[in-house]
C-alpha cells in the first residue's frame, strides 16, 4: 500500500534534510521531485497542481526559513497536506436504533461489491445491529448464487429472488420480510455494468427512490487508479453517494485513487479493502494514511489489529512463562497462530515507523517460513513440544519427513529457540539487567 511513493517520498526528504539551510530553489527543486512522485503514484494533474502550489507557499515562509530543522518542517507541511488532501477526518458510519438501516452499495462490475456487502455485514454485526443482505444484482452471473454462498458461510440472511430480473420487486420483498426478521440493517448490492450507461443509472436511481437510504457507497477498485475517480464523479454527479469503499487496497502500490477522491468528488473515503478475509475491512483514517506515506509508520492500527486478534489471558500466561523460563514450543504455536489472525506479515511490519518498502526487501518477508514452523511444531510429539531437548537425530529426521521440510530447517529452528529461551533467561537475571545502561 503506497509502497512507490513512500520510496519516492523518502529519498525526496532524505535530500532536503541533508541541507542545513533551505533556499527557494531547494524547495523549488524538491517540489518538481514531488510533482513527479504524485503523478507516477497517478495521482489527478490539478490536485497535484494544487497540492505543490500550496506546500511550496507554506515551505517558503518564515515557519521554514528560520527554523533549526527546515528540512522536518517541509516534511511536516506535506504531512498536513497530504492529510487536508484525503478528508482530515475518517467518516463515521451511524446507526437508528428506532428504525430499519439500510446500505445501497454502487459501481461499476468488477470492483468487488459483492465481497464488500458481506464484509460491511460481518464488521456491523453485534449486539444491537442484526445485518441481512438484499442481491439486487440480477445480470452478473453467479452474482446471487456468490452472496448466497458468502452469507451461509458467515450465517447472515441473503433476500434474493434467483429467478427474477425485477429489482424493485426484489427490494419490496427484502424490506417486509427483513421487518418479520427483525434484521434492523439491509444491504444492498447492486448490479454494475463494465460501463456507465443511462439504463444502469435509471434502475439505480428508482432502487435509491424505493429503499431510501440512510447510506450509498460507491465501491471502487483502487487499483484502476484516475479511472475509478472519474467514475466515481460520474456516479455522484448522477446518484449523489455519502462515501467511497476502495478495495483491493494491499495490492495497490501507488495510491492515486486513495489521494485523488475526496479532491474530485467532494466524497471521502469511507473504508479500504486490506486483504481477501471478510474481516479484511478497515476504516480510512487519513491521517494515519499519510503518517504511512511518510514512513512514520500505522501505530494506532497495528494495536487495533493486536487487540482483536491476541487473547490477553493467554498473553499474561505467556508473560510469566517466559518470566520463569518455561516457554515451550506450544506457547511458541499459541503465538504465532496469534499474529497469523492479524494479517499478513508484510502488512503488520508496514505498519512499523521507519519500514519501507526497501527495508520489508531486505528482511524477505514471507508468510510460507511462518507454515514451515508450523508444520515443523505440529510434526512433534506433545512430549517433544514441550521438552526439545528429547529431539534426538532420528527424531529430527521423523520431523523433517512429517512436515515436507529438511533436516536443516528442523536444526534451524531448534537452535533459534534455543537461542530465545537463553535471551529470556538472560533478561530475567537481574544481574544482568542491572549492567544494562538504559538512555537517559
Amino acid at each position: 500500500m503506497f509502497n512507490n511513493l513512500s520510496d519516492k517520498f523518502d529519498g525526496i526528504f532524505k535530500k532536503l534534510k541533508g541541507h542545513g539551510k533551505l533556499t527557494e530553489q531547494n524547495i523549488e527543486e524538491s517540489m518538481r521531485e514531488v510533482k513527479r512522485a504524485l503523478l507516477e503514484a497517478d495521482v489527478n494533474f490539478k490536485i497535484v497542481k494544487n497540492f505543490t502550489k500550496e506546500v511550496t507557499k507554506r515551505a517558503v515562509g518564515q515557519e521554514v526559513m528560520k527554523s533549526l530543522t527546515p528540512g522536518n518542517q517541509v516534511v511536516k507541511i506535506v504531512h498536513e497536506q497530504l492529510i487536508q488532501l484525503m478528508g482530515s477526518n475518517s467518516f463515521d458510519v451511524k446507526f437508528h436504533d428506532n428504525k430499519q438501516n439500510r446500505i445501497m452499495l454502487v459501481g461499476l462490475q468488477g470492483s468487488g461489491k459483492t465481497t464488500t456487502c458481506s464484509k460491511l455485514a460481518v464488521k456491523y454485526r453485534n449486539n444491537k445491529i442484526s445485518p441481512a443482505m438484499v442481491a439486487c444484482d440480477v445480470y452478473r452471473p453467479a452474482a446471487v448464487h456468490q452472496l448466497q454462498f458468502l452469507g451461509k458461510q458467515l450465517k447472515i440472511p441473503v433476500y434474493a429472488e434467483p429467478k427474477s430480473k425485477n429489482v424493485i420487486k426484489i427490494a419490496k420483498k427484502a424490506i417486509k420480510e427483513a421487518t418479520k426478521a427483525e434484521n434492523n440493517l439491509l444491504i444492498f448490492d447492486t448490479a454494475g455494468r463494465l460501463h456507465i450507461d443511462e439504463k444502469l443509472m435509471k434502475e439505480l436511481r428508482n432502487l435509491k427512490k424505493l429503499i431510501q437510504p440512510d447510506y450509498i457507497f460507491f465501491v471502487a477498485d483502487a487499483m484502476t487508479g484516475q479511472d475509478a475517480v472519474n467514475v466515481a464523479k460520474e456516479f455522484n454527479d448522477q446518484l449523489e453517494f455519502d462515501g467511497v469503499i476502495l478495495t483491493k487496497m494491499d495490492s495497490d502500490a501507488r495510491g492515486g485513487a486513495a489521494l485523488s477522491i475526496k479532491a474530485v468528488t467532494g466524497k471521502p473515503v469511507v473504508y479500504i479493502g486490506s486483504g481477501e478475509k471478510t474481516s479484511d475491512l478497515d476504516v480510512f483514517h487519513p491521517k494515519r494514511m499519510a503518517d504511512r506515506i511518510l514512513g512514520m509508520g500505522d501505530v494506532l492500527s497495528l494495536i487495533e489489529k493486536a487487540e482483536q486478534a491476541i487473547d490477553l489471558e493467554q498473553a499474561e500466561e505467556l508473560a510469566m512463562k517466559m518470566k520463569k523460563n518455561q516457554f515451550t514450543f506450544t506457547d511458541f504455536l499459541n503465538q504465532l497462530q496469534q499474529i497469523k489472525k492479524m494479517g499478513p506479515l508484510d502488512q503488520i511490519l508496514g505498519m512499523m515507523p521507519g519500514m519501507n518498502s526497501k527495508a520489508m526487501k531486505n528482511m524477505k518477508v514471507d508468510d510460507k517460513d511462518l507454515k514451515h514452523i508450523e508444520a515443523i511444531i505440529y510434526s512433534m510429539t506433545p512430549r517433544e513440544r514441550e521438552r526439545p531437548i528429547l529431539i534426538n537425530g532420528s527424531r529430527r529426521a521423523r520431523i523433517a519427513a512429517g512436515s515436507g521440510t529438511t533436516v536443516q530447517e528442523v536444526n534451524r529452528l531448534l537452535k533459534q529457540f534455543d537461542q530465545m529461551k537463553k535471551m529470556m533467561k538472560k533478561f530475567n537475571n537481574p544481574k544482568f539487567m542491572k549492567g544494562m545502561k538504559l538512555p537517559i
